[in-house]
């Protein structure tokens, strides 16, 4: 029976690639599949005359391993991944590593790192972001689970991961139990935050300026030579100046219906459960949820009207304003993101260090861009950088775009274009720069209706107290807690 570096279970898209991905990089690995013809299709074609094991069952599959053996899952995230661990432990010794390399909810992998431990084995549970073309290449890899599982597989992750220009891996220990795959979950979110922020600008370019496709293709050209420079913009260049072959912009021909896998639906509730306002990302799924509703739309837009006139100013400017607000925009995305990634560290005793995880970030991942080796450089300068905004280089860079920012959105507002992502973006800011926000107001009605206290700004923090707002209640408040 051979000996083999990894195996792995699962060749789907992303498993295949990536075994061929280590398989190049010098690994050998044996591979399995739940449906077996999979594997012996895999050996005889993309994986012939390589080094791979294909393998028929789990028992082989563990049996052709080195020890620690390293069992890789790419598996669809839920039941499915319980299910292959139940299979798994009765083949493997104490030491031994199984790892799940799929889009899992953090909760489950902090479960999954408990339960695999208490039988003496080791947990990872790992993001790997960068789609068929990064699990080939060179992906970004996000693992954490149980911290002396890093070493074991640390020369494995680091090879095959994508590398910064200046060679360093996309790729490093995130920490304990659910980390990985929590930091993961976040860079999904910010995925949706991105997409949904380009869309936007698409939208008033097209509807809003009437810009033909091969004008917005030259516009997101021009835009990824600066410092939008990205994957997503990248792609919507290529996506907007692509015909099929007869002649006809596919863009155009694909329904505005969007779909989701759940990560970021996962990311605003982990926000919600952490008291933290990420609004941008909160309303790029809610806007997917929104596009989903075809036929309500189409119905309605024959009934609902706009009442906003078209636009008659200078394109060329608001294109230029556009570039400008989309920027700002990002920036607060990301701001927001690590707002949550620092809430969740202090909630579940997680070590980030991140301006690791922008490096990670920084290739083979979807929302891989230039803008990242300047957020790697903000925590560099201070670790314990409270928000993104408040760095010297994203403070100056809010600033200068404001203006353009603002006129963008009343712009859309004027056109009746819904901008959700990039409002929402400007009203972050706009309320985290305020000393004093309208919630004395929202205090006081809730103490009057329902004795709820509140704090005075005359007396010290964390005491509490009650207004007999019309005279008739008493002097019983309900009890302080905070949500």
């Amino acid at each position: 029976m051979p000996e083999m570096d990894i195996g792995l279970i699962g060749l789907a898209v992303m498993g295949e690639n990536l075994v061929l991905n280590m398989e190049s990089k010098g690994f050998s690995v044996a591979v399995y599949n739940r449906t077996v013809e999979k594997v012996d299709a895999f050996i005889t074609g993309r994986g012939a005359g390589k080094n791979f094991h294909g393998c028929h069952s789990i028992e082989e599959l563990c049996a052709s391993l080195k020890r620690p053996r390293k069992v890789m899952m790419l598996v669809k995230a839920g039941a499915p991944v319980d299910a292959f661990i139940d299979q798994l432990i009765p083949h493997l010794e104490a030491g031994d590593i199984i790892i799940d390399g799929g889009n899992s909810h953090f909760p489950d992998t902090i479960r999954r790192t408990r339960l695999v431990e208490e039988k003496g084995l080791l947990y990872i549970g790992t993001g790997v972001s960068g789609g068929e073309e990064g699990a080939l290449l060179g992906p970004s890899i996000m693992p954490g689970g149980s911290p002396a599982a890093w070493d074991h597989v640390k020369p494995i992750f680091q090879a095959i991961s994508a590398h910064t220009e200046a060679g360093e891996p996309c790729c490093e220990w995130v920490g304990q139990d659910g980390a990985g795959h929590f930091v993961k979950m976040v860079h999904n979110g910010i995925e949706y935050g991105d997409m949904q922020m380009i869309c936007e600008t698409y939208q008033i370019m097209k509807h809003g300026l009437g810009l033909s496709n091969e004008e917005m293709h030259q516009v997101f050209a021009e835009w990824n030579k600066g410092e939008l420079d990205s994957y997503l913009i990248e792609i919507t260049r290529d996506i907007l100046g692509y015909r099929d072959e007869e002649g006809n912009a596919t863009v155009d021909l694909i329904l505005d219906t969007a779909g989701q896998k759940g990560t970021g639906k996962w990311t605003a509730m982990a926000a919600l459960d952490e008291g933290q306002p990420l609004t941008l990302i909160g309303e790029a799924v809610f806007a997917r949820c929104l596009s989903a509703l075809k036929e309500e739309r189409v119905a309605a837009s024959k009934v609902l009207t706009a009442q906003a006139p078209g636009f008659d100013g200078d394109k060329k400017a608001l294109v230029d304003d556009l570039r400008q607000a989309l920027y700002a925009s990002k920036i607060v995305s990301y701001a927001q993101g690590y707002q949550l990634m620092r809430a969740a560290a202090e909630t579940y005793g997680w070590n980030l260090n991140n301006g690791g995880i922008a490096l990670m970030w920084r290739g083979g991942c979807i929302i891989r861009s230039v803008f990242l080796g300047k957020i790697k450089e903000a925590f560099d300068n201070d670790p314990n950088l409270v928000n993104l905004m408040l760095d010297p280089f994203f403070k100056n860079a809010l600033e200068n775009a404001q203006a353009a920012w603002r006129r963008v959105v009343v712009a859309a507002i004027h056109m009746g274009i819904p901008v959700p992502a990039i409002s929402a973006a400007l009203a972050y800011y706009d309320g985290y720069r305020s000393e004093r926000l309208p919630a004395n107001l929202l205090q006081a009605q809730r103490d009057y209706f329902g004795a709820h206290t509140y704090e005075r700004v005359d007396k010290p923090r964390g005491e509490f107290f009650h207004t007999n707002w019309t005279g008739r209640g008493g002097d019983t408040a309900a009890s302080t807690y905070v949500v």
